[in-house]
């Protein structure tokens, strides 16, 4: 689990308002990124999750509007996460395009994988959701788009046009074949997975 799903082990004496709302949206937060991975999305109610964050209904809804609005904030905290990964390991890697893609996708997959409630969340659960979270997730995958094109090195003239829908692409061909490694019962390996993703990457830049 990454830093940003550590719950405070506080009580709430001594606290003000503003912590105590900030601890119990975390403590939702972390209901729901075990629940909405396991048993899933659909099967989770507000009041399982108030049962495991140990806070009243009404106090859910002072911290979310629904569960929607919950999947969005658990979403975004998964992606982001992720995104600070791959631009870590594309920024270590030798500036040069071959070797920023590489890092990038064996990152994405790997730190995606690495956890299978991050995994189901950000494969098949968000898709579960209502149409304002499908709104959402396209946003949140568009800024990890941008975030992926600043990282890689100049290659003007060797790409199409609009290299921002070339990520995009790219990025929906790895969600894809995540799913199908979720779903499948002889999944293939994620090193396949990497390779099949790199080279898709890469054909896409030919001119």
């Amino acid at each position: 689990m990454g830093e940003g799903w550590k719950v405070m082990a506080r009580g709430y004496r001594g606290m003000t308002p503003e912590q105590r709302l900030a601890d119990r949206r975390e403590r939702l937060l972390h209901a729901a990124y075990a629940q909405f991975a396991e048993p899933g999305f659909s099967d989770t109610t507000i009041e399982r999750l108030c049962a495991i964050a140990r806070i009243s209904n009404r106090a859910f809804y002072e911290c979310f509007s629904g569960r929607h609005d919950l999947m969005r904030a658990v979403y975004e905290r998964c992606v982001d996460e992720a995104a600070a990964a791959v631009v870590r390991a594309m920024h270590a890697a030798p500036n040069a395009l071959d070797a920023r893609i590489e890092a990038g996708v064996r990152e994405y997959v790997t730190f995606v994988m690495a956890d299978r409630r991050r995994a189901r969340i950000m494969n098949l659960e968000v898709r579960r959701a209502d149409n304002s979270v499908h709104v959402f997730r396209r946003h949140k995958l568009s800024i990890l788009a941008q975030m992926i094109e600043k990282s890689l090195p100049d290659f003007t003239g060797t790409a199409p046009d609009n290299v921002h829908q070339l990520v995009l692409g790219v990025l929906g061909a790895v969600h894809e074949l995540l799913l199908d490694v979720m779903m499948s019962p002889k999944p293939e390996e994620l090193d396949e997975v990497i390779r099949t993703a790199v080279h898709i990457f890469r054909k896409s830049l030919e001119p």
